[in-house]
């Protein structure tokens, strides 16, 4: 095995970008984009993003410090605006259609590879459509597509500036999600193994590294003085597994969210990465996701932890596939199997025309149980605050003046806590809840004596306030129960213990 350069019979200068169909994908899919983020409301998660960007800091419990930067920017250039507060994910996604055509390019794809690999990019319903909101993962998933182009550029050319650029996109995501570091790992395990072992003896890379974590210090500082909250979220990660089926339903699940298109791309992607003599210097990647997909099952991590891999195994699959159609003989069975590919182009985009969220609220029927809601939670997370925020503002004037002059409201989940700082801030008392990142921000001030109380465990309340009574209730059609269906709104007066002893035992991730 040789740690050389690949040859190439096809470089960038010979073999043309198919700039016009594959830019044309990308604006088809910003504009479905565009007008999908129109759509309904915010998301819970954007709303505690907004929350979080109003108290800026290094580290947060659960991610890093970039979301809430864009969620705070997005939302001081046009407050209250969707599609400013979503821009940055649907850039970025788009940006990664792009890529990871040039991917397709890099690994000797021709233009109908680079194409295919954008229109199987663009048609997976997960990997799209997760742009329609502010997420973590839509913005570590694109960066993870910028990375391993870069990396599969760095194979071709060894161009060190690019590793050096790996590295400084590789710092931007750890201030995302910290998913990245186990995809450096698996890279220097399998380059090891499978070649070019002249990646790791690399000293730009080394260097690099060292980068990024001068650049995490701030908030690995802040998670040590926090008792390290980042690591604790992997076991209730694990617990919400349940409802998506568990490591049993991971594999299926992982190939279900690549769409039509998509699945069969990523299948035929991953054995290309591992078996396809002309794709064997960058076998490392095939391994790569390989080692991704077995720490991310064992470890109990989300299906979709492994998305930021699939622009490079969409374009292995295309550059695979394509390669292995032109051999076909005879002519009239390769024009059966382009026939069959147009088929699977067309149910890919018939399915991420049905992913998109046009229908009416009105037609939309409510979650059956909470299984049905938790594999729904992008729609139905974005039904019920402003009837919530309307619902708290009313009890919260409910209450005598003397007791609103000494009050505050506190909330079962954070992302209630985050609506309501969002959508009533103006109207209420210091909004507070003992949920995941929210529970760092404060507790409420030992002067506030009554407090309405958003949802929570009844016996757990009456254990804390002398005084409990029910003040209101709310209870949307569409929405997520617990957060905006059946929640009973409480007054809770006369807290028995201070908060500063109370607090840390109701905090939970």
């Amino acid at each position: 095995m040789t740690d050389s350069a690949p040859p190439r019979p096809d470089t960038p200068t010979d073999r043309s970008f198919a700039t016009v169909p594959v830019l044309g994908v990308a604006a088809v899919a910003a504009v479905v984009l565009v007008l999908s983020a129109t759509r309904y409301g915010y998301f819970g998660d954007e709303l505690y993003f907004l929350a979080a960007g109003r108290r800026l800091s290094f580290g947060y419990a659960d991610q890093g410090p970039v979301l809430p930067l864009l969620a705070a920017l997005g939302n001081a250039v046009a407050p209250g605006s969707l599609v400013a507060l979503r821009l940055p994910a649907i850039v970025l996604t788009v940006v990664a259609i792009v890529v990871a055509a040039l991917i397709a390019r890099e690994l000797g794809g021709g233009r109908g590879a680079q194409v295919l690999t954008a229109v199987g990019y663009a048609t997976s319903p997960f990997l799209l459509m997760q742009a329609k909101n502010l997420s973590t993962n839509a913005i570590d998933s694109a960066l993870w597509v910028l990375i391993t182009w870069l990396v599969v550029r760095w194979v071709r050319t060894r161009r060190d500036a690019l590793l050096l650029a790996a590295t400084a996109v590789t710092a931007l995501d750890m201030q995302v999600k910290w998913l990245i570091p186990f995809f450096w790992l698996a890279v220097v395990a399998s380059s090891l193994v499978f070649g070019p072992r002249d990646l790791v003896r690399r000293p730009v890379l080394w260097a690099g590294g060292l980068i990024v974590l001068l650049v995490s210090v701030p908030s690995l500082f802040w998670q040590a003085r926090h008792g390290w909250p980042q690591l604790g979220l992997g076991a209730v990660v694990r617990a919400e597994q349940q409802y998506s089926g568990g490591p049993v339903a991971f594999v299926p699940l992982a190939v279900l969210l690549a769409g039509a298109l998509g699945a069969v791309l990523l299948c035929y992607g991953l054995w290309a990465l591992l078996c396809h003599e002309p794709l064997r210097p960058y076998r490392f990647l095939g391994a790569t996701t390989v080692l991704l997909l077995a720490v991310f099952l064992l470890s109990g991590g989300r299906v979709y932890y492994l998305a930021g891999m699939y622009g490079v195994v969409f374009a292995a699959g295309a550059v695979g596939l394509l390669a292995a159609v032109r051999r076909v003989e005879p002519v009239r069975r390769r024009r059966v199997l382009l026939g069959s590919g147009a088929v699977l182009v067309a149910v890919s985009l018939a399915l991420i025309a049905g992913s998109t969220p046009w229908q009416d609220p009105d037609a939309i029927a409510p979650p059956a149980n909470d299984t049905e809601a938790a594999l729904n939670i992008g729609l139905y997370g974005e039904f019920g605050w402003i009837e919530l925020a309307d619902a708290v503002v009313t009890a919260y004037r409910s209450l005598p003046a003397a007791e609103r002059d000494r009050s505050a409201v506190i909330t079962e989940s954070y992302w209630q806590a985050g609506a309501l700082d969002q959508l009533a801030r103006t109207e209420l008392p210091q909004v507070h809840s003992p949920s995941r990142g929210f529970g760092y921000f404060g507790a409420p001030a030992e002067s506030a004596t009554t407090l309405v109380c958003v949802g929570g465990d009844e016996d757990l309340l009456r254990a804390q306030f002398a005084t409990l009574e029910p003040i209101g209730h709310v209870d949307t059609r569409l929405g997520f129960l617990g957060n905006t269906r059946d929640v009973t709104l409480w007054k809770c007066a006369q807290p028995r213990r201070p908060w500063s002893q109370v607090w840390p035992e109701w905090m939970h991730l």
